[in-house]
């Protein structure tokens, strides 16, 4: 299985394990404190159930719409807003006959647990496979630049030094999108020809970079050189004079010295004229011959780029993994602060499901998975503990001032409270999904 079903695969895969241990983050404290919980469901279940077992005091159940899931605990507003219990006397198995402490270790169990998957599974992806890397040292070439770079004023065979005040000792695009954007970098200080030059940026880039239609876009990338590495049981090539250890210069008069001008040539036809332009031993040479019937040429290319590659023990990949997901944890809040001061539109950054797919690769690759998972899964616990009421962040805040004042709010109020935020949260969730169909109607 390949394509858009394999990617919607990968999400309701990630999805349910996610709010499956988010669930049980508050589930099991309040079972500690000997609180009852009336339901158990991975998504919701509107009407009907896809499958339910009452087991205990505890009804465990698939519902049939995937926004999420849900324990339902007794005694405690939550979204299904069943308050009719709520007007009898406390029982001393009800969330609101516990004290505060208790109430609040509950409420932040979800949160806490999808924060601490997040990290593990960052941990898991560096131990088993490392981390790929490219030092700026090894891309003797320099860079070449799609059309966003070229306008921020890089180009092709420009060496980066720095972004902003920040050494670039490795070739990583989204460090540069990262600091132009969350950290409000505006400069980028490039070796040109032997020279250095720092290149202000404009602030008007900010929102580029954040846009969603520059979302996927390279930026900058190795300028890196073709080498002939082999030759196919057929090829007219050799048959020609290509040698194995000849650098690729041209095609048919196109550029095609590196990897980024190669992939632009359109694919040979049945018997096409070919003339490659090629370097060997310093010198060039122009070679002629015709294509095979189905339009290859009978080699194959190597890459002049060596990638290294940092490895982590066990004991080195978890502290590693918790310093990755503070990081992006610490990126997005630095994110919110832009779009809160007005620097980066929230049109631009928000997505709905489709968005969130689209982060899955179209094939399946157990890195890739555990890798978009763990940012799932701490985008998932930030997300939470935002102080909106109906998320567990809006009950936290009730719950600190109850600890802070001695006073607790009233059970209306908090009724009240969830339902606007309730009302808020959907109405957000069909502004982001709104903004995936006008994207797709766009193109």
């Amino acid at each position: 299985m390949t394509g858009v079903p394999i990617m919607i695969l990968q999400l309701l895969l990630s999805l349910s394990f996610l709010v499956i241990i988010h669930e049980c983050g508050h589930f099991f404290p309040a079972k500690w404190f000997k609180t009852r919980v009336e339901k158990f469901y991975l998504f919701f279940d509107p009407y009907f159930s896809l499958f339910k077992k009452q087991k205990g005091e505890t009804e465990y159940g698939i519902g049939w719409l995937p926004l999420g899931g849900y324990v339902k605990i007794a005694g405690m507003v939550d979204e299904s807003f069943d308050t009719e219990k709520l007007k009898e006397e406390p029982k001393p198995w009800e969330f609101r006959s516990k004290p505060a402490w208790q109430r609040l270790i509950i409420m932040l169990g979800g949160v806490t647990v999808n924060f601490i998957a997040g990290f593990l599974l960052f941990a898991l992806v560096l131990g088993i496979w490392g981390e790929d890397y490219i030092p700026m040292a090894s891309v003797k070439d320099g860079i070449y630049t799609d059309s966003l770079a070229f306008a921020m004023g890089l180009r092709d065979g420009d060496i980066i030094t720095k972004i902003g005040e920040k050494d670039f000792p490795n070739l990583d695009p989204r460090i540069i999108r990262k600091e132009i954007v969350i950290n409000g970098a505006n400069s980028i200080t490039v070796q040109r020809g032997g020279v250095i030059q720092k290149i202000d940026i404009d602030k008007h880039f900010i929102n580029d970079l954040s846009s969603h239609k520059y979302k996927d876009a390279a930026i900058v990338g190795p300028r890196v050189t073709m080498t002939i590495d082999s030759f196919g049981a057929n090829s007219p090539a050799r048959m020609a004079g290509v040698q194995k250890g000849d650098k690729l210069l041209s095609i048919n008069s196109l550029p095609a010295k590196y990897a980024h001008e190669y992939i632009k040539i359109k694919k040979f036809k049945s018997s096409d004229s070919i003339t490659l332009r090629l370097s060997r031993n310093l010198e060039e040479k122009e070679i002629k011959f015709t294509a095979n019937p189905d339009g290859t040429m009978g080699i194959y290319l190597g890459k002049d780029l060596k990638i290294e590659k940092r490895k982590f023990g066990f004991f080195e990949s978890i502290p590693a993994g918790i310093t990755k997901g503070l990081g992006f944890l610490s990126d997005q809040v630095k994110g919110f602060g832009q779009m809160f001061k007005g620097k980066v539109k929230a049109s631009e950054s928000l997505g709905g499901f489709a968005s969130i797919t689209s982060l899955f690769p179209d094939q399946w690759h157990w890195e890739d998975f555990i890798r978009i998972t763990a940012v799932l899964s701490l985008i998932l616990g930030f997300m939470n503990l935002l102080p909106i009421p109906g998320l567990d962040g809006g009950h936290v805040i009730f719950l600190l001032f109850e600890m802070i004042t001695g006073k607790k709010l009233s059970d209306k109020f908090v009724e009240k409270a969830t339902m606007v935020g309730f009302i808020l949260l959907i109405a957000l969730m069909i502004y982001a999904n709104g903004l995936d169909v006008f994207r797709f109607l766009k193109k």
